[in-house]
């Protein structure tokens, strides 16, 4: 399957990547001073991270992760993830972390929470999971390893490790599968102590469960899901032969654990907890990635025919993906017409079928489409998206611009709005904004020496805007000064390239 050759692409790019880490940074005495642009992490005699060293962690680490193609370029999965999570993290009112939720392209069961807040989930765990409440619980638990501070105080007990094992570590745990080989690959004799890092503590494992029931209960989900989902991940292993799923081995499971998962949620008052329909259609569109598109196509075909679905609209969703993954263009309208004389409204349907009118080459089509949904669902990211990029293949770079500045406003770090507006305004003829959008699309990306590059055109440009100029020269300023110490630190090839995307609902937007 795809997922499963990305996933090894994936992971030898992590093991390539912390490969320069280590070879870069070895070990470092006790004491010793970090080597920036890494957080200060502070002496070995401090108990834990501190909280702008986690967030300065987790922003290099995920900074790293796009630039080698780990993160699922997919606005549908993402948006869904982190629409999920944020209902979760605000049935604490206590925690004060920022977080990101994303999805990683791999089949592995697995999820995992980096410093700062940023929390990868498998979309094989995604599959995996047979309901809402499922996912959910497993959000849940990781956003407890956050807000607990559990990366921190195991750092604490890691420190002799050094900074390269740390980070050699977070990036293997990010190819979405075999950790335990990447670190072996990579650390030689801390072989063992890096894969210490990898397991959380027993007792970080049962805070994280108690934490992470309270608030899959608050938000409203099947407080029974946590105990579920341990119970059919410990019957898989014993299926597989030891061979535990992914998120097993990072999250070591044991009897005590299930059992008090099914205390908590024995005295629960019995409710049923339906799935979103956002649910049901993102694992939909997750299956119709899974082969090659004809495979993907003939499969959904036959569950449709069959009657093998949970639910018939997000069935239905997935053979139109697939249909238009497949370019079989006629046959995907004509599923989505069907959806929608059957009357079924959703923001992620409207965005597919924008998509075939796209393909289809039907650009006013399409920006009717866009423009009309995107007065419902103004905030839907695939919409936000596509439209601007519809915008650009018709011919109208000025509206593309436009529209793309607008949301910059509340999107400042948005690469692929800044990716939009510079192809907008080099079709417009100005070529100071389009060298600026550019470099911070770079950047967004994790690619500092593309970004710096950019930068550099746009402010000798002359006759452009000359605010734009003014926050060219200082985004310049800032990234030389990151590109100096990671030269310093012998990293640059971390941030060098950008590696190619993830098939995604996105990936077809183009010819």
């Amino acid at each position: 399957m795809f997922a499963q050759s990305h996933a090894t692409t994936v992971q030898r790019r992590a093991i390539a990547f912390a490969l320069c880490l280590c070879m870069a940074a070895p070990a470092l005495p006790q004491n010793a001073p970090l080597p920036a642009p890494l957080p200060d992490l502070g002496d070995a005699s401090e108990s834990t991270l501190s909280r702008a060293a986690e967030r300065a962690l987790g922003r290099e680490t995920m900074r790293s992760a796009r630039a080698q193609g780990a993160v699922l370029d997919d606005p549908e999965v993402n948006d869904y993830l982190q629409t999920l999570g944020q209902r979760l993290v605000a049935a604490d009112p206590t925690i004060n972390e920022k977080f990101e939720f994303f999805a990683v392209g791999a089949s592995e069961i697995n999820a995992f929470a980096l410093p700062g807040g940023h929390v990868g989930v498998n979309t094989g765990l995604i599959l995996a999971a047979q309901s809402e409440s499922e996912l959910a619980s497993v959000l849940a638990h990781e956003i407890s390893h956050v807000s607990q501070h559990h990366i921190a105080r195991q750092y604490a007990a890691q420190t002799r490790a050094g900074y390269a094992s740390l980070a050699a570590m977070l990036l293997a745990i990010i190819a979405g599968g075999r950790g335990d080989v990447a670190i072996a690959a990579i650390t030689g004799a801390n072989a063992a102590q890096a894969q210490a890092a990898i397991n959380y503590t027993r007792e970080h494992e049962h805070e994280a469960d108690r934490v992470g029931f309270t608030l899959l209960e608050r938000a409203g989900f099947d407080p029974r899901a946590m105990a579920s989902f341990f119970e059919r991940l410990q019957q898989q292993t014993r299926v597989l032969d030891g061979n535990a799923p992914v998120w097993l081995r990072t999250h070591p499971l044991t009897q005590t654990r299930i059992a008090e998962a099914q205390d908590r949620a024995f005295d629960k008052t019995y409710r049923q907890v339906p799935d979103s329909q956002e649910f049901q259609m993102v694992r939909a569109l997750l299956r119709s990635y899974e082969g090659d598109a004809a495979q993907a196509v003939a499969r959904l075909a036959a569950e449709l025919k069959e009657g093998r679905y949970r639910d018939r609209t997000a069935a239905r969703y997935g053979h139109a993906a697939a249909l238009l993954r497949a370019k079989d263009l006629v046959r995907a309208k004509t599923e989505v017409d069907t959806l929608e004389r059957d009357g079924m409204r959703h923001p992620m349907i409207e965005a597919l079928a924008g998509l075939i009118l796209q393909q289809s080459r039907d650009y006013a089509g399409a920006i009717a489409r866009y423009e009309a949904a995107l007065k419902r669902y103004p905030d839907h990211l695939q919409l936000v998206y596509d439209y601007p990029r519809t915008l650009l293949l018709a011919g109208d770079p000025a509206r593309a611009v436009r529209f793309a500045e607008d949301r910059l406003l509340r999107r400042t770090d948005d690469g692929d709005l800044h990716q939009m507006a510079a192809e907008g305004y080099a079709a417009l003829g100005q070529p100071m904004q389009s060298h600026y959008h550019q470099g911070e699309y770079y950047a967004a990306q994790g690619n500092t020496k593309g970004a710096i590059e950019q930068l550099e055109l746009a402010t000798r440009m002359r006759g452009g805007d000359y605010r734009v100029m003014l926050i060219a020269e200082s985004r310049l300023r800032e990234l030389r000064e990151q590109q100096r110490e990671i030269l310093k630190t012998g990293r640059a090839s971390a941030s060098a390239a950008i590696s190619a995307r993830s098939p995604s609902l996105r990936a077809f937007t183009r010819d």
